[in-house]
């Protein structure tokens, strides 16, 4: 069995695992079904308790939401280079296991499920279906892609969204975000969740002496000392790089959340729309 059967099965065994134990989908109650907010009556669904809002009126109020209609699910995949990492296992493996548990969520809706691929321009696309089919091809196109010597450009793959996706959707992008976007436009017009797919290596390496690498994304040979202070260095700017980040995410409205190669896929995903991230 080829990795993406394999995902793709494991994907699909999580999702009916979740309907047999009566859990939500990932999407209900998403914003832009939002009404209002009232004070909490016997009967309301818990899940839907406002709790900044509980705490400072000192009682609980619960979010009212339109009867659901269908939605717009959208998966990226932003590839590159980098996506080619992994200590025990590559980061475009999480990458395609969070594809195939968003798609077989949004089907299992009753969503319109839609998916790009994104590099230095648009890859290739799989339009919008309801067919499981559409997972599998989305799921196969991650894992068959080109990664060496490519580069995620995420500013491009905005514009581009922002031009082709006419009606308001949920867009969830994946990627190792290694550079800090501008997603104010597309974060205006959809809902936009970032996803941070790294391994935990990467953010704390450890020291190698001196060392030659190959930069995946360029083919470029690095040669230096990857000592302890170089590597505690290195260290400190990845936190600083992420901080920056995960501000610009929350000051233009875009839920996110890291997804190391080594966590639980659904168990992120679930937390990340339930809020709890």
């Amino acid at each position: 069995m080829n990795n993406s059967h394999h995902i793709l099965l494991k994907a699909r065994r999580q999702i009916i695992g979740d309907r047999i134990g009566n859990n939500p989908s990932l999407f209900r109650g998403e914003g832009y079904d939002f009404i209002e907010l009232h004070e909490y009556i016997p009967g309301d669904d818990t899940r839907h308790i406002d709790w900044n809002i509980t705490a400072k009126m000192q009682r609980p109020y619960v979010k009212v939401f339109r009867e659901e209609r269908e939605l717009s699910v959208v998966t990226v995949a932003m590839l590159g280079g980098s996506l080619h990492f992994g200590r025990d296992r590559f980061k475009i493996e999480s990458v395609a296991e969070a594809v195939a548990l968003i798609g077989y969520s949004a089907l299992s809706n009753g969503d319109l499920f839609t998916h790009y691929n994104f590099s230095e321009t648009l890859v290739d696309e799989v339009r919008p279906s309801k067919k499981r089919f559409a997972v599998a091809m989305s799921v196969e196109r991650v894992m068959g892609a080109q990664l060496l010597r490519r580069h995620a450009d995420y500013n491009a793959m905005a514009a581009t969204l922002y031009r082709r996706v006419k009606r308001r959707s949920l867009i969830v992008i994946i990627g190792d975000f290694f550079e800090i976007p501008d997603l104010r436009l597309l974060a205006k017009k959809h809902e936009v969740v970032a996803l941070v797919v790294r391994d935990r290596l990467e953010e704390k390496p450890e020291p190698m002496g001196y060392t030659s690498l190959i930069d995946p994304e360029t083919g470029i040979l690095l040669e230096g000392d990857f000592n302890g202070r170089n590597v505690k260095r290195y260290a400190q700017k990845i936190r600083e790089h992420d901080a920056a980040l995960f501000e610009r995410f929350q000051k233009v409205g875009i839920r996110s959340a890291k997804l190391y190669t080594d966590a639980n896929v659904s168990v992120t995903l679930r937390r990340i729309f339930e809020g709890r991230v």
